[in-house]
């Protein structure tokens, strides 16, 4: 296995000041050849299935933001495999609700103007899965998901866990972490939680060895 960078949630255009320098140090560090970011590269704000701030971006303005933060990661990793989040499928999920075909629908690498970009509902990387992890919650997210598909796994959307525990036979759980400025105002819906954001990227050497790398 290639020495593997995974990149924390984003949600674009709230990624916190410094998360991408971080993670373009520790791709350096640790020769990095394989790129994973685990999903919700985009917040949506604007279209959350949550209350929207009705004060925030509206909905151009918001992805014009997103797509413009993106590009710094782009130029910094122009050849990625992406985990498509619940926050990056948001407009596609309200477009199959309302009954629009999919053929209407443009890819995301499209949208986004990252020609190259790999997106899928998840990756995996020789016995190594990578995935958002949609519908889990709690510490143990990323641990149960090794036990029920007996493979080491990979994923990002709690944020408030960073941890990597060993479950089975000897099956290593990575919760990344993740990239969000928790006092923008798209985060508003976590302020009560007693839980901090846990920010940090991960690694997995080619000796297939986790190792997370808290942001500083």
């Amino acid at each position: 296995m290639r020495s593997t960078l995974i990149i924390g949630d984003i949600h674009e255009p709230f990624c916190i000041d410094g998360y991408l320098e971080h993670c373009i140090e520790a791709q350096k560090k640790y020769k990095c050849k394989e790129i994973i970011f685990i999903g919700d590269v985009i917040d949506s704000h604007y279209s959350s299935f949550h209350n929207s701030d009705p004060d925030g971006f509206g909905a151009g303005e918001e992805l014009d933001r997103a797509i413009n933060k993106i590009q710094g990661w782009y130029k910094a990793f122009p050849k990625a495999k992406i985990c498509i989040g619940n926050h990056d499928a948001i407009v596609r999920r309200k477009a199959f609700d309302s009954g629009i075909s999919a053929r209407w629908i443009r890819d995301y690498d499209e949208v986004l103007g990252v020609e190259g970009w790999d997106f899928k509902e998840h990756h995996k990387i020789e016995d190594v899965l990578f995935v958002h992890g949609t519908g889990t919650s709690g510490r143990n997210g990323a641990a149960n998901k090794a036990l029920q598909f007996g493979c080491h796994v990979v994923q990002g959307h709690i944020h408030t866990e960073a941890s990597i525990t060993y479950v089975g036979q000897n099956l290593f759980a990575m919760q990344t972490g993740c990239g969000v400025d928790r006092k923008s105002y798209a985060m508003a819906y976590s302020k009560h939680f007693s839980k901090t954001y846990k920010l940090s990227c991960g690694v997995i050497t080619k000796d297939k060895i986790p190792i997370l790398l808290p942001l500083k």
